[in-house]
């Protein structure tokens, strides 16, 4: 199919979505060959040549065409359709949106870059702009260590439900939701890029600052003295979009992890001691001593970082597992160190599923295999079983909800061929007729689907399948059917 031009694509996913409300059969009519969604060259926000020339060699190898159209779209979507390259003082600087809102989460920019690092070596047009993202993080941290998405510039608006949030808003800033998360994936982009390249320009006085924020920040939510400066109180009809008690949340032993008010959903936590984020921090922390020693040249904020790694694991091997009467012990989703646990699990990451994609743990670590048997099962009150897949979902979307992230993760936290294969005819046949992935689908009927433009999903989908082309090339050349 010849290509789009950007406003063609737009209003080409807006129609995708109102077609697929209406049927299977509706959708039959564009044609069995899914369409190549990609925007015209002219009217992408960025080209990378290393990119563009990994996109044909990796389809050379793939044996299902569908699969393969699917990832022409949806790898390159990110650097297609959401980042806005640019300058600051002189330096680079990246902004880049989730897709179809126009902010920028320290979270979702982060692992919306993440499948792009290994070509940055060789492409130093891509190198420029993952600096800018990671200098642009680290600005918006100093803004707001407590704010989870922040706005183009200080002269936008808070994004439209936060207008009457109850909480500081400094100006750029778009959502005040404290998530763990959101100050570990800066981390980790920062960590992987310094990896990759081994370059160490964008790790300035700047950045150093915010690497101590971090840490502050971290020690200030442990709340041994106190709940910190941080609450939150939103007027909403959905229980999930604020937190109680005076904006401080449930209450929680001060036990040695780091409280969290929402989950990566962007939904309120119901036990704040959220035990994925706090595994996640563990990781990112040590991440964060390696940059600090190598890349920073600061050994204290290395010895701090470490020993905020060191307490926050403890305290997860005391307080963050919880025995299940099918499964046995297991990692809790939620703790409060009263005793109370919740046994769930949701599609975003991090979440129990993803712990071995996020590197918390090894993919065959026997009580991360036993955790993921309950979330891959209905003992998890979010997994769903349908017509159309099965996979976890969330709150977020509610009930029958499917999110495809779920079924990436799945695929990307297993060494199980078949299990892997019969992921990728989920993530295949759930498209709607779009050729990208969506937030989530009906579990009965991939139609009914939230979010026509979601980069992360879109690249992470993207990210599989290059892993699966450089690991398990025999898999992805065979058909899927």
């Amino acid at each position: 199919m010849a290509e789009m031009s950007r406003r063609d694509w737009m209003k080409g996913a807006t129609a995708a979505w109102a077609i697929a409300q209406s049927g299977w059969g509706a959708v039959a009519a564009l044609g069995a060959e899914l369409p190549h969604g990609r925007p015209a060259r002219g009217e992408r926000h960025f080209t990378s040549a290393a990119v563009e020339a990994l996109i044909p060699r990796i389809q050379r190898g793939m044996g299902d065409a569908a699969l393969a159209t699917i990832f022409e779209n949806c790898f390159p979507n990110t650097l297609d359709t959401t980042v806005w390259p640019g300058s600051f003082e002189g330096k680079p600087d990246t902004y880049i949106v989730t897709g179809d809102i126009d902010a920028m989460w320290l979270r979702d920019s982060s692992a919306q870059m993440w499948p792009y690092l290994t070509l940055a070596k060789e492409d130093a047009k891509l190198r420029e702009l993952l600096e800018g993202a990671i200098r642009r993080q680290a600005r918006m941290i100093l803004l707001d260590p407590y704010a989870n998405a922040f706005m183009r510039d200080a002269t936008a608006a808070p994004l439209s439900w936060a207008v009457n949030d109850k909480t500081e808003h400094h100006a750029g800033v778009g959502e005040r939701k404290w998530e763990v998360d959101s100050l570990c994936y800066p981390i980790r982009l920062a960590h992987g890029y310094w990896r990759e390249t081994g370059d160490t320009r964008p790790f300035d006085a700047r950045w150093k600052e915010a690497a101590w924020t971090i840490v502050r920040t971290f020690r200030a939510q442990q709340r041994k003295q106190g709940p910190g400066p941080y609450s939150f109180e939103r007027e909403s009809a959905v229980p999930y979009d604020t937190v109680p008690l005076g904006g401080f949340g449930n209450p929680a032993l001060p036990v040695g992890m780091i409280f969290s008010m929402f989950r990566p959903s962007d939904d309120a936590c119901i036990y704040p001691l959220f035990v994925p984020a706090n595994l996640f921090a563990v990781v990112s922390l040590r991440q964060l001593a390696a940059l600090a020693t190598h890349a920073l040249d600061d050994a204290k904020l290395a010895q701090e970082a470490e020993a905020l790694a060191a307490e926050v694991e403890r305290a997860l091997e005391q307080y963050g597992k919880a025995q299940h009467a099918k499964f046995g012990e297991i990692w809790a989703y939620e703790v409060d160190g009263y005793g109370n646990a919740l046994m769930m699990d949701d599609a975003n990451a991090p979440g129990l599923l993803s712990l071995a994609y996020l590197g918390c743990c090894r993919v065959d670590d026997p009580l991360y295999l036993r955790t993921r048997q309950l979330v891959l099962s209905e003992s998890n009150p979010y997994f769903f079983r349908g017509k159309a897949a099965e996979g976890v979902g969330g709150p977020h979307e509610g009930l029958n909800m499917i999110w495809p992230m779920s079924i990436m993760y799945r695929a990307l936290t297993t060494t199980d061929e078949q299990e892997i294969r019969q992921c990728l005819r989920w993530l295949r046949d759930t498209t709607a007729g779009t050729g990208f992935m969506h937030e989530s689908f009906g579990k009965d009927d991939a139609m009914k689907f939230t979010r026509p433009w979601f980069a992360w999903a879109n690249t992470l989908f993207g990210e599989l399948v290059v892993k699966l082309a450089t690991e398990r090339p025999s898999l992805l050349a065979a058909a899927l059917d």
